[in-house]
């Protein structure tokens, strides 16, 4: 397990929503480590890429060994570093909450985040509007009652946890994008009218310090906007 001898670094960029779990993750668990900026912009460096062939962030080195993918990272550090962020397996208890807590995770992004991304695609704002009666939809039937205990946060926590480390990230994009318009108005005014226990962890998530330390709200909208522009115009719709 840890040490107070382990060696981390970190090769992340905060622009990153993949990668902006890692950095939640180890600012919560409280651990030292060292932060490498990689640009996800341009052609990766040869030391990385020999690191991470497929050139993605997050990557953590932990001592000598070389961790990548954002969920298996932050399952490792919550593993070898116990904290409020997720219970050990190894007790029944801590399984279940472990078992439930994943749970949350997948439905959160597969009833709601993922519909999402059909919106830069959206031929008209009528589909677009069509796009968030399904995300409602899903927050209403699926993760809206697994949130009925959220004090803020899931669980009963009244700290983050590991449900927030994965999908926080994705959470303050989502409010700030429809905030801005690159999604529609709509979606932020529907999720605070319709679904009050989601929007108070949405809420409570989006503007903890651990998140939003890592947000540039300009930089976000941008590369947004340049991203829809690019999507729409690879699908036929500019």
């Amino acid at each position: 397990m840890a040490s107070t001898g382990d060696k981390l670094v970190l090769y992340t960029n905060n622009t990153c929503t993949w990668a902006n779990r890692a950095n939640v993750c180890l600012t919560e668990i409280g651990v030292p480590f060292e932060e490498r900026i990689i640009n996800v912009d341009g052609p990766r460096p040869a030391d990385f890429l020999a690191l991470n062939p497929r050139g993605l962030v997050p990557v953590l080195i932990f001592n000598d060994q070389v961790i990548i993918e954002s969920e298996i990272v932050c399952q490792f550090l919550c593993d070898v570093y116990p904290s409020h962020l997720c219970p050990p397996p190894t007790t029944t208890e801590g399984a279940l909450r472990r078992a439930k807590m994943r749970f949350f995770i997948d439905t959160y992004w597969n009833k709601f985040h993922t519909i999402l991304f059909r919106l830069f695609e959206a031929p008209t704002k009528d589909d677009e509007e069509t796009i968030v009666d399904d995300a409602i939809a899903g927050i209403k039937k699926e993760v809206g009652p697994l949130l009925a205990d959220a004090s803020p946060f899931w669980g009963a926590s009244d700290r983050l946890t590991l449900a927030e480390v994965i999908v926080g990230p994705f959470v303050i994009r989502a409010v700030l994008l429809s905030k801005h318009g690159v999604y529609p108005f709509s979606l932020n005014q529907r999720i605070e009218a319709e679904t009050p226990e989601f929007h108070k962890w949405a809420i409570a998530t989006s503007s903890h310090p651990s998140i939003t330390r890592l947000v540039e709200e300009d930089v976000i909208v941008k590369r947004s906007i340049a991203k829809r522009g690019r999507m729409r115009a690879a699908a036929g719709l500019n």
